[in-house]
């Protein structure tokens, strides 16, 4: 079984308290976080890690966002508020911008050669967000995905339904996610995709007995 980890934006706007889009309770799930960044290393496990990255440009921000399809401004390129969490932050990765160029070999090689990828991202969807996260999927091949972030209800649920559209088997780390409020959660959708969930417990039993 190739496994991987799923690590979706983790990052300080939407985490920390002092961060641009940070939503109540967010920050109750770095432990977990931290918990999972460990196991990975310890157990040599590829993680894959989305991050928003906007120009002033992106058709998400808005001065008047309905907090649906778009949001105040936050993670936007260069800024502090774009990182990734301490808890979760990925170790000498290969970064994918989203408005940069790469030809097969280079993408190949720093994917090929690296046990972090950052995937930064211009969309919700990360498979819309960013041209080469499909090649990137492909370059990789895992069997199954471990998936956790925030929010569940809107980017964790595009990575989930589009990893399950490809044909891997998801499993979503239930006390590693987080929703935003007012927006309906997408469990019913994922139960009738076959996504399974289970806890960071559940998790390191399976991983140790491989």
């Amino acid at each position: 079984m190739k496994l991987i980890f799923w690590n979706v934006d983790t990052q300080i706007d939407f985490v920390e308290p002092s961060g641009k889009l940070y939503f109540e309770g967010a920050e109750t799930i770095k432990p977990t976080l931290e918990k999972l960044t460990r196991l990975a290393y310890e157990k040599s496990i590829v993680v894959v890690n989305t991050a928003d990255f906007h120009h002033s440009s992106s058709a998400e921000l808005s001065v008047n966002p309905d907090f649906k399809t778009t949001f105040p401004l936050h993670c936007m390129a260069g800024t502090e508020g774009a990182d990734f969490i301490s808890e979760t932050f990925p170790e000498t990765p290969s970064i994918i911008d989203w408005d940069e160029y790469y030809d097969t070999a280079s993408l190949e090689f720093g994917v090929k050669n690296s046990r972090n990828i950052v995937i930064r991202k211009d969309a919700f969807d990360v498979f819309l967000g960013n041209r080469y996260t499909e090649q990137i999927l492909q370059i990789i091949a895992p069997e199954t995905v471990v998936v956790y972030g925030v929010t569940t209800n809107v980017c964790v649920n595009d990575a989930v339904v589009g990893l399950a559209a490809r044909g891997k088997k998801v499993i979503v780390i239930s006390d590693a996610i987080k929703e935003l409020p007012n927006l309906p959660l997408p469990f019913e959708n994922w139960n009738q995709l076959g996504i399974e969930m289970m806890t960071i417990g559940e998790l390191e039993k399976i991983l140790n007995q491989i």
